[in-house]
């Protein structure tokens, strides 16, 4: 049984909210509870992704996950894909740049009838934040997947998009008014 089916038979309700609706909820309290240290927070992890983004330019770096979406919080990671057919090499060149490689592990997903292989890299970063850099093969740059939470499509933010936003509205969320489908 889910986590939200368990809670809503707890509290004794026959339906349950959606995935979207809960996380819209949970970022409201996460934004009482935290109040100006989550902004802070918000813009010191988009600032490290710029720093790793940076290092990986030559994989073509998109920032996803709750730090591109804005609704990162403590303890959040900050997501970083990138694209090669040599995840070896990816995460020499974290290595070499003076990255502490804290795990890496191969990740097989089955999509449309094929099986996609990825390396999730996680690295450690100074003020104990985490970031993981997933190799994605090459031919997987420019899908867009469906979010299982918001409904959109996981667009993320490349380099200078990122560096931009930073520049001129450092705290925007990226999460729709209501849920796509």
């Amino acid at each position: 049984m889910h986590a939200k089916e368990q809670a809503a038979r707890s509290l004794g309700f026959t339906s349950m909210p959606s995935n979207y609706e809960v996380a819209i909820e949970l970022d409201h309290i996460a934004e009482e509870y935290e109040g100006e240290e989550r902004k802070r927070l918000l813009n010191v992890m988009r600032e490290a992704a710029i720093s790793i983004m940076k290092e990986l330019m030559d994989y073509t770096p998109v920032l996803t996950g709750s730090v591109w979406r804005g609704t990162a919080r403590k303890g959040s990671d900050i997501d970083i894909n990138v694209y090669s057919s040599e995840p070896d090499g990816v995460q020499s060149l974290l290595v070499k740049k003076g990255y502490n490689v804290k795990k890496s592990e191969e990740m097989k997903l089955v999509k449309g009838g094929r099986t996609i292989k990825s390396r999730h890299i996680s690295i450690q970063l100074a003020g104990g934040l985490v970031a993981e850099v997933v190799v994605r093969p090459v031919e997987e740059m420019g899908e867009k997947d469906r979010c299982e939470i918001y409904g959109d499509l996981k667009r993320g933010l490349k380099l200078p998009e990122l560096e931009k936003l930073m520049r001129t509205d450092s705290l925007r969320k990226f999460v729709p008014r209501r849920r796509y489908r």
